[in-house]
């Protein structure tokens, strides 16, 4: 993987190739913006169902987590898959048509540029927010339940 300030310049001037302002978190790759612009914000932990709702596109790495986040606030996606997991829910968000899958490869700012431009067109947009309310919730929920109905029961 690339420098964490590689990627970070990347993503930021990714952003800004489009006229966007970019919020990049540091993550466990401790990435930041390359430099103090006004229009890039560096953040820590940060509650992902709040931000997402606010902001017009999503770009990470394909975790199921942060891809069903993404999901859920109805925002359009750009996964940079970079292991395990990570390729399938980039090629769900794909097929989904809520989002890009970026191109295996380390990103640069092009390639971001022309992901995130996909991801914002207007169809992409509103695919998105089509499927936000159909993400479910209680996905835990609903497996333990059926694993408790298809186990027969040891009690006498």
């Amino acid at each position: 993987m690339r420098a964490p300030q590689e990627l970070g310049r990347a993503m930021v001037d990714a952003a800004r190739a489009l006229g966007r302002r970019a919020i990049v978190s540091r993550g466990w790759a401790d990435l930041a913006p390359a430099d103090d612009g006004e229009d890039s914000l560096s953040v820590g932990e940060v509650n992902q169902q709040a931000l997402f709702r606010r902001v017009a596109a999503v770009v990470h790495h394909g975790g199921a987590g942060t891809t069903t986040a993404a999901a859920r606030a109805g925002a359009p996606q750009v996964v940079v898959p970079r292991m395990y997991d990570q390729h399938y829910w980039a090629r769900r968000v794909h097929d989904l048509g809520i989002g890009a899958a970026h191109a295996p490869g380390d990103p640069t700012a092009d390639s971001l540029a022309g992901a995130l431009e996909h991801a914002l067109t207007p169809a992409v947009v509103a695919r998105a927010r089509s499927i936000a309310p159909e993400v479910r919730t209680d996905g835990a929920r609903t497996a333990a339940r059926r694993l408790i109905t298809l186990v027969p029961s040891s009690a006498p």
